[in-house]
């Protein structure tokens, strides 16, 4: 069964949550948040999913102008993931090895390894590329 496109539906969402270019911190937060909602939205209707489409570019292009990653270093980037989870130290231990190697990960002390970025990479649900 496919499901036809409503352009009114789709109006009507546009002019509910009325996205464009995201020029603030507080205009990203609230794109956030609405994303956040229809990815963990069950049975989206197509208008949701092309809204939910057009917000992600969205918020996209405004990370990429504002949070550029590419001169985080990996164990930055494994810093920031464990923060915005809320995963301790102790959570990744026999994830990538005993309490001592992920102390050492974790604070640079020690490169992260092409086996334990595939680990963290499953772990956190994400690309193993940012661990690397």
């Amino acid at each position: 069964m496919t499901l036809t496109f409503d352009q009114a539906a789709y109006r009507n969402l546009l002019a509910e949550v009325a996205p464009k270019v995201i020029e603030t911190e507080e205009e990203y937060d609230r794109l956030l948040a609405v994303v956040e909602q229809l990815t963990f939205a069950k049975n989206r209707t197509p208008e949701e999913r092309a809204l939910h489409k057009l917000l992600v570019a969205l918020i996209e292009a405004y990370e990429v102008q504002n949070y550029p990653m590419d001169q985080s270093a990996p164990h930055e980037v494994l810093q920031h993931i464990m923060e915005a989870s809320g995963t301790r130290q102790a959570d990744l231990v026999g994830v990538i090895g005993s309490s001592g190697i992920v102390s050492e990960v974790v604070n640079g002390k020690r490169s992260i390894s092409k086996a334990q970025a595939k680990a963290l990479g499953d772990y956190f649900k994400v690309s193993p590329t940012l661990f690397i």
